[in-house]
């Protein structure tokens, strides 16, 4: 492996109230990556947390078993490699959410929504099923899955609205949305069920755990991988990507939505 650096998101949906106040763990996670030269961006809210952090992978593997003890949980990794770091500092922040929907949403209605790489093309191959890509639009141009349709939001809580007015439980029998990691649909979805659609899939661990596990002869994806940080996008192999930049923003300093 010739990539020097390590990126690892992770996340994940928990009552943080007995991890005690919100402003000790942010302190506690900050100055475990100024001890282990760590840059990226970690989210806590009431709801949980949500990180895309990069160092040297040796680095990696110590600052996770630290951070899992803070945190008291294991983490579900998503893993990609590159020549140079991504991201420009340390960033720690407390949000309201950990990714902003502005809707009030039950994470239960999330039950038996997921589907894992190994059967999501079986699930977009149907006919009646609209395949919705939960991201912005400049993401959508980087990328996207074949016949994925592009809802033209460019911030992720535009999309109730969307769905709202142009998805309807009567019309459209299931609908199987996909994001870059993960985290979008998993608030998504609940909230699509929430709205009476019997027929709701996510794709388990999004696009970066597709492009990890399915092979290019396999792949239903088109394009790049839009990202977060100063790679812009990733290819089919998690490298960093050469295709043009449609977000009109100044490179990432610490990362963003996953």
């Amino acid at each position: 492996m010739d990539a020097t650096y390590q990126i690892i998101t992770f996340y994940e949906f928990k009552d943080m109230s007995a991890l005690g106040k919100l402003e000790d763990v942010r302190a506690g996670l900050r100055s475990l990556m100024h001890e282990f030269w760590m840059v990226g961006t970690i989210i806590l809210a009431d709801e949980g947390f949500n990180a895309t952090v990069a160092a040297t992978p040796d680095t990696i593997v110590r600052f996770v078993a630290e951070a899992e003890a803070i945190l008291q949980t294991r983490f579900i990794l998503k893993s990609s490699f590159n020549a140079e770091l991504p991201f420009r500092r340390v960033d720690v922040k407390i949000k309201p959410e950990i990714v902003t929907l502005k809707q009030k949403i039950d994470l239960g209605l999330s039950r038996g929504t997921q589907v894992g790489p190994a059967d999501w093309n079986s699930i977009i191959a149907r006919p009646d099923v609209v395949v919705l890509d939960a991201r912005n639009s400049y993401e959508y141009k980087s990328g996207t899955f074949q016949g994925a349709v592009d809802p033209g939001t460019e911030k992720f809580s535009d999309l109730p609205s969307y769905v709202e007015k142009n998805l309807s439980p009567d019309r459209h029998k299931a609908i199987a949305m996909f994001c870059t990691g993960g985290i979008r649909c998993e608030k998504l979805a609940p909230y699509v069920k929430s709205l009476g659609f019997d027929e709701v899939y996510q794709l388990e661990g999004g696009i970066l755990r597709y492009l990890g596990e399915i092979t290019p002869e396999q792949s239903k994806w088109n394009g790049e991988c839009f990202v977060f940080d100063d790679r812009r996008t990733v290819d089919e192999k998690l490298a960093k990507g050469s295709g043009p930049d449609h977000s009109q923003k100044e490179p990432f300093a610490s990362g963003g939505n996953q």
